[in-house]
């Protein structure tokens, strides 16, 4: 039986984690732009402070020079491509005003956007911290096509990132 006398609230509880990568425009053109070791740093940080201002929560980032991993914890009212349009259009900005780069900075069209169990979020975290150990196996668009595969997301080559 129910007591009218007590008021019971209801309550939203969620645990929502997304590994999501994307990658730097025209990496394999004749003017490439990559993310330079000496502001990659900096980058990161930026990034951190556009997600934080969202009220999200960025755990983990890396990537290599022609792409990047972020682990992201969202609340239930985050808009996820809202998010990453954000991120995209306010670094790629923020780096060209910068002059980090020599030629016109930019990220390409599209993301991946993986979701991660709150019992891998560890395990994620430390497959994006150890980027560089992996790329020296695998190339960028090996490890792409791998984790839409292991999610076993349908995919065409031909929007996939730029090939390799």
């Amino acid at each position: 039986m129910i007591n009218l006398d007590k008021k019971i609230m209801a309550n939203t509880y969620t645990q929502l984690y997304f590994h999501i990568v994307f990658a730097v425009d025209g990496r394999l053109s004749n003017k490439p732009s990559y993310i330079e070791k000496n502001w990659k740093d900096e980058l990161y940080k930026y990034i951190t402070g556009i997600v934080t201002k969202k009220d999200q929560k960025l755990m983990q980032i890396n990537g290599m020079s022609d792409h990047v991993h972020l682990l992201i914890g969202t609340k239930p009212n985050c808009n996820l491509s809202d998010l990453i349009r954000d991120i995209k259009s306010s670094s790629s900005k923020w780096v060209n005003q910068n002059k980090f780069n020599p030629s016109k900075f930019g990220w390409q069209v599209g993301f991946g956007a993986f979701t991660v169990s709150h019992s891998l979020v560890s395990k994620t975290a430390t497959y994006i911290e150890n980027q560089e150990t992996h790329h020296a196996r695998k190339s960028f668009s090996e490890e792409y096509i791998d984790f839409l595969e292991a999610h076993n997301i349908d995919y065409s080559t031909d929007y996939t990132f730029e090939s390799e």
